[in-house]
């Protein structure tokens, strides 16, 4: 029966229907990329210690202060973050003259009826060396000095007018202050293609000669902190800095420390003078006139090629600009949230770091290419969070590029499983370029070792052909025979368990009893099972160990109605310091899709973590967007954007530079790639996810997001 209605009814039901059609056709129309990224371009106006702004390729990075320089580098690194100049090819090591091997650092541990050694002793000095070497070694300090009468380094006192701008979709940074009360611009880009810095400075206190471009190379860093480290200057005796070449308008350099080396190209289209008023020191201003171009370049091996400015600055702003239109994105701009235009912001900003610091072969630290954290060596437990969004954001040639580093050192990994023995392929946690296992808790780590199968998949997922699968094969397949080998045979419950000895995910209880934590057992079963999967699309039959040790592992452990960190320690919520550092457990339904999982007990779970963890004590950035992953799977899209975005707890800030500072490190690259990967599941979903756009995302209409380009979380 067809009912009347009055004009005013009508014209409502017109009005919503004109409001649909429009929210609609904007929901479908391409996101505006350039303005997305262009909004969020840092912008300082004053001295932010805890703000330098970097330019870089992904193995190479510059980090400025607001001169567009490394000239106030003292203030920066004392009151927060470090300017240095890095690349992830430079490593230097120490001298071994008592030939120091990893098993010097081992210490017995018994279980399951068996002894095995595991390099966990830091407190002798085969064990200090091993930990520090190698080691990051930095690349050359490049800043402005006071040059001719009453030369000195700059103060803070003497930088006024402070206007400096990052461009992303360029990759340049702008920077203008005033030195003296004189006008200084500095602009400054890194070639995609080769490690070169593009420098084009501009101030009449270059005519004048009262102002100079230092270059001071660095012994390495002061060991005795592994947290952010200052530049060591103290040994001038103990490493060379060499002049290859010279002509008016390039300078070619060579820095030798023991066997680490690298070498420069200075180059310019004017000709330069070129001061060297120490052993390893040089200071470079035009001969004439008040502008200075500069090409810097680095190389490992033999001596880097000289390049234009204005090329490298083209090169630069044509890759920008591709990566940019390439993958997905994710506007926010048409939400009434108070706290959407930050998320996007964070958002912008943690792509540009993580693709200017980790797309290297060689996997980053947790500090990427700003500074140095941990010697520079990668924790390979990282490695998700580290380059799984890449992936998720339609970018996965940087996650591969990090996943040929694990295809390189399969030898090393087998022989380590070896040690141990076992069987397949035993990640290393933290280690340099070369692969070798580093002493301390790390060893007993294991949530690292199925990483690179998960990773495999992503990428098979994205480009699902025989090429991918055969490229990776041996990859998964050894990783996950040395998974099926590191369970042990309960026969008095009939099933697999996993340790003791390990150390859990949630690093604070005995390594020696530990036993079935709740992620890792969780993580165990959804390995084994790409690994099925991988052998099944190749043609082959399932692997009956593999399939018997899944399907017979142990039920995640839970108390109470709650899962619990691990079985043999079940107190998670019976005491209170228990409730600190990662609740990991969340990650089994979150990071994962929930192998083992019971979602109303994990329900009760999330939310006995929202209400009663302890945020105070010690928790990192990547844990927030963890348990937002959590949230978004369990259907509690509010739940997810209040702790993506929490406020009231430590380590889940971000500077104007987009960095997540973290206790005692400025510099945290895991909780960027952290976030990037939950706003790719919330904006783009995940297998078996509610048809809806942007599932993650509150529907009451006070988030609009509007998202193209993501891939689905497994």
């Amino acid at each position: 029966m067809i009912r009347s209605i009055n004009k005013a009814a009508a014209m409502a039901l017109l009005l919503a229907l004109a409001d649909a059609h429009a929210a609609s056709v904007s929901a479908s129309a391409p996101i505006d990329r350039r303005a997305l990224v262009e909004r969020h371009d840092p912008h300082l106006t004053a001295i932010d210690p805890m703000a330098p702004l970097s330019v870089g390729n992904g193995r190479f990075a510059f980090t400025a202060d607001v001169t567009g320089l490394q000239s106030l580098p003292d203030l920066y690194h004392d009151k927060g973050t470090p300017t240095e100049t890095q690349a992830r090819w430079s490593w230097h090591e120490d001298p071994n003259p008592h030939g120091y091997k990893l098993a010097d650092a081992n210490r017995d541990y018994t279980a399951w009826g068996r002894t095995v050694g595991y390099p966990t002793n830091t407190k002798t000095a085969a064990g200090q060396w091993l930990r520090e070497n190698p080691h990051l070694q930095p690349l050359p300090q490049i800043g402005f000095v006071l040059a001719g009468a009453g030369a000195r380094k700059l103060t803070a006192a003497d930088v006024t007018g402070v206007d400096q701008r990052l461009d992303m979709w360029r990759g340049r940074l702008d920077s203008r202050v005033r030195l003296l009360g004189q006008p200084v611009s500095v602009s400054s880009a890194v070639d995609p293609d080769s490690d070169t810095l593009a420098l084009r400075i501009r101030s009449p206190l270059l005519a004048s000669g009262r102002i100079a471009v230092r270059i001071a190379l660095p012994y390495g860093y002061t060991m005795a902190d592994h947290h952010n480290p200052p530049l060591d200057w103290s040994h001038p005796d103990g490493h060379r800095t060499r002049v290859l070449a010279q002509t008016d308008r390039t300078l070619v350099l060579e820095h030798v420390r023991d066997a680490a080396r690298y070498a420069l190209t200075l180059a310019s289209g004017t000709p330069l003078t070129i001061a060297h008023p120490g052993a390893h020191v040089f200071e470079i201003a035009p001969r004439s006139g008040d502008t200075l171009e500069l090409t810097i370049s680095f190389a490992r091996e033999g001596r880097p090629a000289a390049h234009e400015a204005a090329a490298v600055v083209q090169a630069s702003g044509a890759y920008w600009e591709r990566f940019w239109r390439s993958g997905a994105a994710v506007d926010f701009s048409g939400s009434t949230d108070p706290r959407a235009a930050e998320l996007e912001r964070r958002v912008v900003l943690s792509q540009y770091l993580t693709a200017i610091q980790l797309g290297d072969t060689t996997p980053a630290s947790e500090s990427g290419l700003t500074t140095s954290t941990w010697y520079g060596k990668h924790h390979t437990e990282m490695v998700w969070w580290h380059t799984a969004h890449f992936a998720l954001w339609g970018r996965p040639e940087f996650t591969a590029r990090t996943l040929d580093w694990f295809r390189r050192t399969l030898p090393q990994a087998r022989a380590v499983a070896q040690e141990r023995g076992l069987q397949g392929a035993r990640w290393m946690k933290m280690t340099g370029p070369e692969g070798r296992e580093s002493p301390g808790g790390n060893p007993l780590i294991v949530w690292n070792q199925p990483h690179s199968i998960h990773l495999a998949e992503l990428l098979y997922r994205d480009n699902p052909t025989r090429a991918t699968l055969e490229r990776y094969r041996d990859l998964v397949f050894e990783t996950a025979q040395c998974m099926a080998s590191m369970l042990h045979w309960d026969a008095a419950n009939k099933r697999w368990v996993l340790g003791p000895p390990l150390w859990i995910a949630q690093e604070i209880y005995d390594q020696r009893t530990s036993m079935n934590p709740t992620y890792e057992l969780s993580y165990w079963a959804r390995g084994l099972e790409i690994a099925q999967e991988w052998r099944e699309r190749l043609g082959l039959a399932r692997d009956p160990d593999w399939e018997n040790k899944r399907t017979h592992l142990s039920a995640l452990p839970q108390k109470d109605g709650k899962y619990v960190a691990l079985e043999s320690h079940p107190d998670t919520w019976d005491n209170v310091d228990s409730r600190h550092d990662h609740p990991s457990f969340l990650m089994a339904l979150g990071q994962l899709p929930g192998d083992g999982v019971d979602r109303e007990t994990m329900r009760r779970t999330l939310h006995a973590v929202l209400a009663s963890w302890d945020w105070k004590t010690k928790i990192w950035g990547w844990d927030y967007p963890m348990i937002a992953m959590t949230a978004a799977r369990l259907g509690e899209p509010e739940a997810a954007v209040g702790v993506l975005l929490k406020s009231d707890g430590p380590n889940n800030g971000y500077t104007q530079a987009g960095h997540n500072p973290n206790t005692k490190l400025p510099v945290y690259l895991p909780g960027n790639g952290a976030l990037l990967a939950a706003v790719a599941m919330m904006a783009g979903g995940w297998d078996g996810a509610p048809a809806h756009p942007a599932p993650g995302f509150p529907t009451d209409g006070s988030w609009v997001v509007r998202a193209e380009g993501f891939k689905p979380l497994p």
